[in-house]
């Protein structure tokens, strides 16, 4: 289909929970009830108005995704469950976002979320060997190739840290600057009060943390969560029929790339972790953006990248186009990723401090922008996003990647006609959720929920 003929869609609602240490506390149920409670009570709609939903998890049975949405209402509409790896939620988002742009609906709701065990990512699944088992393979292959030789611990920092290592080795870098990367995230995380860790840690602290792999510390590595996110996308009829003008955030361009034989015929850990498939999807959203290639990243003003282990914001720099491929740590030094630098990278902290629950984690990296982008952001508001003479002002930057492997990469904006002011999603919830965590109550329910939702259901909710 010719994009001309595409309708433009908007995130008009999201909503967020608190992430937690996982312990068992909350049931992905009763946390996906309460982000897609507050997704609706922003957007100012019932669950009534949503035509389809996309619900993103990786430790979980099937049907979670309806036990978790059957709270807000019983209406029939198309639920899917979605499992992507670490790029679940935003993987969610994307079928919500395709949907509306098909002209298929009008409105749709992406929710993820996730209960995890405590320690390194396992497997669910100890009878059958892992699907990333070649990834794994394939990084351990190129040990030999590294300076660092033969490494250790979990699977996940393995890959991570061979892949910060090759970076090291080719261009220079040193763990310093994956120490200043972990540490800006981690005061980023502080004025957040969503995040799991709020200490600061400073690069000294980071450095003499607990060693995970030959190249990262504890402080390097984002924990396991447990929590939830919920967006609402919709398209341009709907976003005026409902006056959401005042808080609708365009989805500029969007895409979603797995793999290609680089990822293991390459001498190269740094593909094996998604290197060229994070370009190679960066490029084709800002391509889709109307940008000619390498272009448009000067318009970029604040970002939320997929900082599992500060190894990978490291080199996701130069994949997004941030940076020529040799200058990620020297971005670092210059703070080029911080306040009053070029870029605000990770202002709610990353996944290395506020946390990594992997089916919310893409959908909070889009609440996060979303807010950034209507300026409600508080503490964490990036400066200077407006400060430019085209009204929409500067673009927000979304990249979730998942070891498998997917990545999806967004592209948001103000839209044209946005208009600040009246009643919006801070007056329907009483606060302003950018940068204020509270509970939902069952009288929050009761607002959003459809004409069509069972007293059963709810009496089971603990929120």
């Amino acid at each position: 289909m010719p994009q001309k003929k595409f309708q433009r869609t908007f995130i008009v609602g999201c909503g967020c929970t608190a992430f937690i240490k996982p312990r068992g506390q909350r049931t992905t149920e009763d946390m996906g009830l309460e982000a897609g409670t507050k997704a609706l009570l922003d957007a100012g709609i019932t669950y009534d108005a949503v035509q389809t939903a996309f619900v993103g998890y990786c430790y979980g049975d099937s049907t979670s995704g309806q036990r978790a949405l059957y709270g807000l209402g019983m209406t029939g509409i198309p639920i899917t469950n979605v499992n992507n790896n670490c790029s679940t939620g935003s993987t969610a988002l994307f079928h919500a976002n395709n949907v509306v742009k098909s002209g298929l609906v009008d409105c749709a709701l992406a929710l993820g979320f996730e209960r995890m065990a405590a320690g390194s990512l396992g497997t669910n699944f100890p009878d059958r060997p892992p699907p990333t088992i070649l990834f794994a393979k394939r990084t351990m292959d190129l040990e030999k190739t590294l300076t660092s030789g033969t490494n250790f611990g979990p699977g996940a920092p393995r890959m991570f840290g061979n892949a910060g290592q090759e970076y090291m080795d080719k261009f220079g870098a040193e763990a310093k600057h994956l120490a200043m990367i972990a540490a800006k995230n981690h005061a980023h995380s502080v004025k957040n009060p969503y995040s799991q860790f709020r200490n600061g840690w400073t690069v000294e602290q980071v450095l003499q943390a607990p060693k995970i792999t030959a190249q990262l510390t504890k402080f390097m590595c984002s924990p396991t969560s447990d929590g939830a996110a919920c967006c609402i996308v919709a398209s341009e009829d709907f976003v005026h029929a409902h006056g959401l003008e005042n808080q609708s955030i365009e989805i500029v361009a969007q895409g979603l790339e797995t793999d290609d034989p680089t990822a293991y015929d390459t001498e190269s850990a740094m593909e094996v972790v998604g290197y060229g498939m994070s370009k190679r999807c960066a490029d084709k959203v800002f391509k889709d953006a109307g940008f000619a290639d390498g272009e448009g990243r000067d318009l970029v003003g604040v970002v939320e990248l997929h900082d599992c282990f500060s190894a990978n914001e490291l080199i996701t720099y130069p994949a997004l186009g941030l940076c020529a491929l040799d200058e990620a740590h020297k971005m670092v030094e210059r703070g080029d990723n911080t306040y009053g630098g070029k870029y605000v990278v990770n202002p709610s902290g990353g996944l290395e401090a506020k946390g990594h629950p992997l089916g919310a984690t893409g959908l909070g990296m889009h609440f996060y922008i979303a807010m950034q982008l209507r300026n409600l952001a508080g503490p964490m508001q990036a400066p200077g996003l407006f400060d430019i003479p085209d009204k929409r002002g500067k673009f927000g930057l979304v990249h979730n990647i998942g070891i498998g492997g997917a990545v999806v990469v967004s592209l948001l904006r103000r839209p044209e006609f946005y208009k600040a002011g009246g009643i919006d999603g801070q007056a329907r919830l009483g606060y302003n959720h950018a940068f204020e965590c509270r509970p939902v109550t069952l009288a929050d329910v009761d607002k959003v929920k459809s004409k069509k939702s069972s007293k059963f259901v709810l009496q089971h909710a603990k929120l």
